[in-house]
């Protein structure tokens, strides 16, 4: 019997239309990934960003989600999700229409640094998109079809994202540098308002909002000992539960993960001199590998559980860097992108479920306002810590000490997780 991703015969028709939604706001999402946000970071070195303005331009959002994480979940708790999730990405992604025009308005200079700060100010509307979409997803997704759900969310994210990327970089080779980018900018501005108009069909399920008397749900009454004051408010006592391993698991794994997005570009560009439609041919190649993998998770995640598999794609993602760190020729980059998706699809698919199998389903927004905490540490420590690193060490040794460390906290995740 052939895989179809898509299929929905075996899903009852009361979840049909939130499953519908959620698999058309990751294409759509895919088209702004694939354009804008794939090609930002490859842009500001094109204008002649530094190593720090490259890290910069992924700190932005970091510092201001570890501030604002925690109220935005205690935000999110007071509202209806599925409508703080849909006004918080409408407010988010009216930042990538102010991209278009920055070329028309500043140089050089001026445009990287415009970006650093649109970025600043975008991350502030994130904060409560990124918590509460996790949120909303579980609250959207009877436990019990996740797995299936997240493959499908793979495969189409995979097919969008491969022809987003590789129409880009076609784009890119054959018009002017800044009328190219402000053509893919608007693109991936559509792509987002689409993804946004998505959000706004998903519906959080009643059973998960009132369970039925049958259900055994977690005890969330608080006790005589529970935390007060400055603990309560900033749910200090989660560190105390199970689920702080898995916030320090996905730490270390993020860290690394994060460490070389600032180290690929500069590789890209001035190491190997590729070109954008040279970029754009390989990301293709690496989502249509994640497009394969995505066809087997389901099969996969349920054999070996979420965590086995988040785990293993932890650590099979330190191959990616590896492999990118001896290669000279394009064409040995087509065949390292093409190589390195596996593993991402089946972290990707996994890490959201291995986190939601350790929460409380009473107490999600705390306990993923943690997660948005932790995600933004590393993304914030990576974006400094990488380009020290291959200032320190060259290029191709940091690529080689961000796989050791993804292969290190792989195995963390698989033996204390």
């Amino acid at each position: 019997m052939r895989f179809n991703p898509f299929q929905q015969s075996d899903v009852p028709e009361k979840y049909r239309s939130n499953f519908r939604h959620l698999f058309l706001d990751i294409a759509w999402f895919g088209v702004l990934s694939g354009t804008s946000v794939n090609f930002l970071n490859v842009y500001a070195t094109r204008l002649g960003a530094s190593g720090l303005q490259i890290g910069l331009l992924a700190a932005m959002a970091a510092v201001v989600n570890l501030f604002l994480a925690i109220p935005a979940s205690r935000w999110i708790e007071k509202r209806h999700t599925g409508r703080a999730v849909f006004w918080s990405s409408v407010l988010f992604r009216v930042g990538y229409i102010l991209w278009i025009p920055l070329p028309w308005l500043l140089n050089e200079q001026g445009q990287i640094w415009a970006l650093i700060i649109l970025a600043f100010l975008m991350a502030i509307p994130l904060t409560p998109m990124g918590v509460g979409f996790n949120a909303l997803f579980a609250e959207a997704v009877p436990d019990r079809f996740r797995s299936q759900v997240a493959g499908t969310r793979n495969v189409t994210f995979s097919i969008t994202y491969m022809l987003a990327s590789f129409g880009a970089g076609f784009i890119l080779k054959n018009m002017p540098l800044e009328a190219g980018y402000q053509v893919i900018f608007a693109i991936g501005a559509f792509g987002a308002a689409m993804s946004s108009y998505h959000i706004y069909h998903i519906k959080p399920l009643q059973e998960d909002i009132f369970p039925l008397p049958s259900s055994p749900q977690p005890d969330v009454t608080p006790s005589l000992n529970a935390p007060t004051g400055i603990r309560s408010a900033l749910r200090l006592d989660i560190w105390a539960s199970p689920f702080r391993n898995v916030l320090l698991g996905l730490f270390f794994f993020h860290l690394a993960q994060y460490m070389a997005l600032p180290i690929y570009p500069f590789f890209n560009v001035r190491v190997l001199n590729l070109n954008d439609n040279n970029i754009g041919i390989g990301t293709a190649l690496f989502y249509l590998t994640v497009l394969l993998g995505s066809t087997q998770f389901r099969g996969i995640a349920q054999r070996y559980g979420n965590k086995v598999v988040t785990g293993w794609g932890a650590a099979g993602m330190a191959i990616y860097p590896f492999q990118l760190a001896f290669t000279q020729t394009v064409w040995q980059f087509y065949g390292v992108s093409f190589l390195g998706g596996f593993f991402f699809a089946m972290l990707n698919g996994a890490y959201l479920n291995y986190m939601l199998d350790n929460i409380p389903p009473a107490d999600r927004p705390s306990h993923l306002a943690w997660y948005a905490i932790v995600l933004n540490v590393a993304i914030l420590a990576a974006s400094l810590i990488g380009p020290a690193i291959a200032d320190g060490t060259g290029l191709v040794n940091a690529l080689i000490i961000v796989s050791v460390l993804r292969l290190l906290a792989g195995i963390a995740i698989l033996k204390w997780g």
